[in-house]
């Protein structure tokens, strides 16, 4: 009988895939060995595989590229990077290096844009488009970027925006702008419309009497997101089709429109027995775009993206190991990490986000089904279910193991940084763990380098006063 942990990953998937593979019992991540990273840095560690972010940037623009041809599709496409996905700056820098163009949501971005110009890894031509809730720190830095010839283009959250720009831009200055639609929300929310935006029936009669009086400021972009991001799904189709609707109408009274920003990202892997068909759904996206605006008689728009998770998440890793095993009754095994998921995961803690998660050594042990735990006294501190199957199943181990048991949490590098506040304070004051970036040098070689150590007692002291 096959029982060995090896031996259910490659019955439970297609195993070894693209990513991963087993050598010598140990896990391999895009060739890299990640018995040798732990040996050097330790854990809790996160590691961040710089190559993947190209990787991802270049598909979705093959795949748009193949979509318009098939289509004979006229008009252009734009890949935009959400920054709010992570900040770091080997991120945006990766993302730059491919004719990459920036999404921004916040006051604090604009310095970003700011310091990767003077560091010449950003140049006035990237479109820079900035959405969001903006109160005047950020508007100011808006306006700041317009006079100084950045090509931004503010997305219209509300209506008494627009009097900003109108009040602090001089008319002699011609500036580009967007308006995002307030799109309905998916059935299962506990609301209908989003927060965001400007409603539907608005817009039109909005460009009229506001937009169109002024002749420097030019609509340029409609703006159309939902948070499910784009899906093969009857709400997504219908909600397409109310945005080319917008589209269409806003088209026949302001001929300076030419761009649909289809933000929502596409969805990132997280099993190994994901499926999504990325090229029919695009495909299916541009082809309904042409053929809802052509029926209109309406030259189909530059199509605009802003993918955030879709382009870091792939290349994020939190490795931990486990430094305790116990039962705590005639059923539950309980492994203890050595930190925390609710301060390094939140996603999994708070919206119940389920990852690739797989032993790194070990793999020719015999497997248990398992829960894991966290350092923190909270209850909620665990890991238990697969995006596959409600349960989690790793080798076998034991408190008299000599050879710890080291765990990694695949597709992590979007988002969890910034929502467990890196660097700040966390619950029960568990430290950020250190960070390692990981890229391919002109040899083909995987290289290292030690980012940030595991915080420290200090800084957090320092933060709370002390």
């Amino acid at each position: 009988m096959k029982n060995k942990y090896q031996d259910l990953i490659e019955q439970t998937f297609f195993f070894p895939q693209e990513g991963y593979e087993v050598i010598e019992n140990e896990l391999y991540f895009n060739k890299i060995p990640l018995m040798d990273i732990i040996k050097q840095y330790g854990t809790p560690l996160k590691l961040t595989y710089l190559p993947k972010i190209s990787e991802q940037i270049n598909k979705a623009k093959t795949m748009f590229k193949v979509a318009m041809a098939k289509t004979n599709y006229d008009g252009t496409y734009t890949y935009c990077y959400c920054t709010k996905s992570s900040h770091f700056s080997f991120i945006l820098e990766e993302v730059l290096k491919n004719d990459a163009h920036i999404e921004t949501s916040s006051a604090y971005d604009i310095e970003i844009i700011k310091q990767l110009y003077s560091e010449k890894k950003l140049t006035k031509n990237n479109y820079i488009i900035s959405n969001g809730f903006k109160r005047e720190p950020y508007l100011e830095g808006i306006t700041q970027l317009m006079k100084n010839g950045f090509n931004i283009i503010p997305i219209l959250d509300n209506k008494s925006e627009l009097d900003y720009y109108i009040k602090n831009v001089k008319s002699t200055l011609d500036i580009n702008i967007g308006i995002r639609i307030a799109s309905e929300e998916e059935p299962s929310f506990q609301f209908y419309t989003s927060r965001l935006g400007i409603r539907h029936k608005d817009i039109k009669e909005f460009y009229k009497t506001k937009i169109k009086p002024q002749k420097n400021i030019k609509l340029k972009m409609l703006h159309f997101f939902i948070n499910t991001g784009i899906r093969d799904t009857a709400y997504y189709w219908s909600e397409l089709l109310k945005a080319l609707n917008v589209y269409c109408e806003l088209k026949t009274v302001c001929p300076e429109l030419e761009a649909l920003n289809i933000g929502g990202g596409l969805p990132f892997k997280n099993s190994l027995g994901f499926e999504f068909q990325y090229e029919y759904t695009i495909e299916e996206v541009v082809a309904q775009i042409k053929e809802y605006c052509n029926g209109r008689g309406v030259k189909e728009p530059n199509i605009f993206t802003e993918f955030g998770s879709f382009t870091v998440a792939e290349s994020g890793v939190n490795i931990y190991s486990i430094i305790d095993v116990k039962e705590q009754n005639d059923t539950e095994m309980w492994y203890m990490i050595d930190n925390s998921f609710i301060t390094t995961l939140p996603d999994a803690w708070a919206i119940n986000q389920r990852y690739i998660l797989l032993a790194i050594n070990h793999w020719n042990n015999d497997f248990k089904r398992v829960n894991l735990g966290g350092m923190t006294c909270d209850s909620l501190d665990y890991y238990n279910s697969e995006a596959h199957i409600s349960q989690i199943f790793l080798p076998k181990t034991d408190n008299t193991s000599t050879d710890p048991l080291y765990i990694a949490f695949f597709n992590t590098g979007a988002y969890q940084e910034s929502l467990s506040g890196y660097g700040g304070i966390k619950h029960c004051l568990i430290p950020s763990p250190k960070h390692v970036v990981v890229d391919i040098d002109e040899n083909g070689d995987y290289t290292t380098k030690l980012f940030s150590k595991e915080q420290s007692a200090k800084s957090m002291l320092k933060i709370l006063g002390y």
